[in-house]
């Protein structure tokens, strides 16, 4: 799980952050809520939560759907960071970004697909 939560959570932040090299800094706040059942589908909620002059915290939630499930329930959550570093891996500024593609994109997943009545 731990793997899964860097990659995506990195894939993301490298959305978010074009052409900077990105580490990951750390993890915490981990918090296993409930076991995965085998056969589950996951889904990975991530957004960023932070931004300082170098860094970016992101919080992930993950889901897991069981077969024959009509609700998702939450599996795991945590919070990751990351470093912007240059060629000789000395910390950089990260750019001052008005709206990161991670926010829109689930904005707009939302008001496109709401949850509740009249959902698809």
């Amino acid at each position: 799980m731990l793997f899964w939560v860097d990659e995506f959570a990195w894939l993301t932040a490298a959305r978010d952050f074009p052409g900077m090299n990105l580490v990951t800094r750390g993890m915490d706040r981990i918090s296993f809520e409930e076991s995965v059942a085998v056969g589950s589908i996951l889904r990975f909620h991530i957004l960023p939560s932070k931004q300082g002059r170098c860094s970016v915290s992101y919080q992930v939630d993950v889901y897991a759907d069981e077969q024959g499930a009509y609700e998702e329930k939450l599996v795991f959550s945590n919070m990751i960071t990351f470093v912007s570093i240059d060629k000789s891996r000395n910390k950089c500024p990260l750019p001052k970004m008005d709206k990161l593609r991670s926010v829109v994109e689930d904005f707009n997943q939302t008001a496109r697909f709401p949850y509740g009545e009249g959902a698809i």
